[in-house]
């Protein structure tokens, strides 16, 4: 499997190209602010062929460039329902401060094709099987997706659900943590140890790392401990 992850805009969050090769086809995981430049050169690169554009949620730091990038390329974009309305409207998925940040206006459309995502489905795109979870906690609609490794791994494209060290916020519109915490506890501590997390901010870690020194999910196993901060848009 070849991946190709890199941050994009103010937020700097990870956009990931994944495919089975170079010369193959590929999709195109979170394209956030900035993002059009940076893929175009990667699918250059690589000799790669779009089909599919994946959203693991709907804020606009991860979906911004989703109608160039799908529209450029007419492929379709894929996102969980409960997210959807953020494609058009992303003012709602941030706080109050933020909105006024960008003076109250933040203006998106949906790209020409969008597809709903729903929970345990397995999308066979570009050559790979793609495992959708739904994590509500940080957006009513987040997602991961997880796939296999030809040789044997497993990796995982958490989004804003699980950090090196943190997990997403859950204080923004649609966000809530005890929903976080039982995604986090259903959903991704029942992964293998050796399944790498690919975030949708800061570094790649791996589910055992995270079960062994993540605050968060140590507090799963060790109720009444306080919750140190929470990162993400």
């Amino acid at each position: 499997m070849l991946v190709v992850g890199f941050p994009t805009g103010a937020f700097q969050a990870n956009c990931y190209l994944v495919a089975p090769g170079k010369g193959e086809a590929c999709v195109i995981i979170d394209p956030g602010q900035d993002a059009e430049e940076p893929i175009a050169d990667a699918v250059r690169e690589h000799r790669l062929s779009p089909v599919a554009v994946l959203l693991t949620h709907g804020h606009f730091d991860h979906v911004f460039a989703v109608s160039p990038v799908c529209d450029g390329n007419d492929i379709p974009a894929w996102i969980h329902p409960e997210d959807r309305e953020m494609l058009t409207d992303p003012l709602k998925g941030i706080s109050a401060q933020g909105a006024a940040f960008f003076g109250g206006k933040l203006e998106m459309r949906e790209p020409a094709e969008v597809r709903e995502l729903a929970d345990g489905t397995v999308l066979e795109l570009a050559g790979l099987s793609i495992t959708v979870a739904h994590t509500p906690g940080h957006t009513r609609g987040s997602v991961t997706f997880r796939s296999e490794l030809d040789e044997g791994g497993r990796v995982l494209f958490a989004g804003d659900t699980l950090f090196a060290g943190s997990i997403g916020r859950t204080d923004l519109p649609g966000g809530d943590l005890r929903t976080m915490m039982h995604s986090l506890r259903t959903k991704l501590l029942t992964l293998d140890d050796d399944t790498v997390v690919l975030p949708g901010h800061g570094p790649t870690t791996t589910i055992g790392r995270e079960r062994a020194s993540n605050p968060f999910l140590l507090e799963l196993a060790e109720p009444g401990e306080p919750l140190p901060g929470r990162r993400g848009l």
